[in-house]
């Protein structure tokens, strides 16, 4: 754990520093047995020159009742202020259980933005499920979007806005063995309900 501390400290300073001129770069690695019977081991690496900086990083930690847990991540920042960053999180045990979770974020130089984030478990009978969430926004306008599913069944939805303020709201299900279903529907800025496009 002190290793991954000590990696992830030396990469925020990295990520954050400015004023670099000459291309930098580091790579730090390590392993160790951990107090649950297993092994964690982290790899990192960052660069970093006058057009920007980026890092990512790497650590898996297993214990002695046969599971393990993988955590990445990495992140990036240019020069004329666009900025990236993901990070995800995936454990597999002994029972065949696992479980995810993972998102990023990103800045447009411009001004526009995406985010992400979900997740999914599987257990050990075998029943999953999940979601994820999407956001992004721009000069022309902006999506959310939002999905769930559960062994064989789910739900999307969806929502668009113009930048000239028209809307669209939209529902998609499906189950396995019976199809899919949507549903939709556009305004203008009014309100107005409008054909969509």
């Amino acid at each position: 754990m002190k290793n991954s501390l000590a990696a992830s400290a030396l990469l925020a300073l990295l990520v954050a520093g400015s004023g670099v001129h000459a291309a930098e770069r580091v790579k730090v690695r390590g392993a160790r047995e951990n107090a649950s019977g297993g092994v964690t081991a982290v790899s990192a690496g960052a660069v970093r020159g006058p057009n920007g900086a980026a890092a990512s990083a790497h650590a898996i930690t297993t214990n002695g009742a046969g599971s393990a847990t993988v955590v990445n991540g990495s992140a990036a920042r240019a020069s004329n202020g666009a900025s990236y960053g993901r990070a995800g999180t995936t454990t597999v045990n002994a029972d065949g259980s696992a479980s995810h979770k993972s998102g990023f974020v990103a800045h447009g130089a411009n001004g526009s933005s995406a985010q992400s984030s979900g997740s999914f478990t599987r257990n050990a009978d075998g029943s999953y499920g999940g979601q994820r969430s999407t956001a992004v926004t721009g000069a022309n306008g902006s999506y959310s979007g939002s999905t769930q599913y559960a062994n064989g069944s789910g739900t999307h939805t969806s929502d668009i806005a113009a930048k000239n303020g028209d809307t669209y709201t939209g529902t998609t299900s499906w189950t396995k063995g019976q199809g899919v279903t949507h549903s939709g529907t556009c305004k203008d800025a009014a309100g107005n309900v409008i054909a969509c496009p």
